[in-house]
């Protein structure tokens, strides 16, 4: 007897990945897609965290329009002097 098909962790992670991506490419426009790529490359963590943002201003239906390229540089601003602000010293 076959089970029902259930999905893999593999399965449902590709699945959500589509839908976050699906999510963003609505959410953003191309210029502001493109930033949030080159800050991928440099710092995965800033990025993920200002796509994780946006998905959620999308989902909760706080967007009017799409996200340019200028709200998204005041995002990284805004996230950067935040952890900037956290100094160690060694004396």
């Amino acid at each position: 007897m076959s089970q029902p098909s259930q999905k893999t962790p593999d399965k449902e992670s590709a699945d959500r990945k589509i839908v976050r991506e699906g999510i963003l490419r609505m959410a953003l426009t191309s210029e502001a897609r493109e930033r949030i790529a080159n800050v991928k490359m440099v710092k995965p963590e800033l990025a993920a965290s200002i796509e994780e943002y946006i998905i959620q201003l999308a989902q909760s239906g706080k967007l009017s329009k799409a996200v340019d390229d200028e709200q998204v540089k005041q995002m990284l601003l805004s996230l950067q002097d935040r952890k900037r602000d956290i100094r160690i010293r060694r004396v």
